[in-house]
């Protein structure tokens, strides 16, 4: 097994039910953090990342 590695963190924005966020699929807004994480950390080779994981 590889080395496993936390960078960072980030959040999403959060919404009250039927709220201005009910029409944003659960996916982009994953995918609007990890593109976040990869602006902010620009000298990781993200090429190399093999899995992601979100909670």
């Amino acid at each position: 097994m590889s080395d496993a590695w936390i960078c960072e963190f980030t959040r999403t924005p959060i919404g009250c039910y039927g709220g201005a966020l009910a029409s944003v699929r659960p996916d982009n807004l994953a995918v609007a953090a990890i593109q976040g994480l990869m602006e902010r950390h620009s000298q990781v080779e993200w090429a190399t990342l093999d899995e992601v994981i979100l909670g």
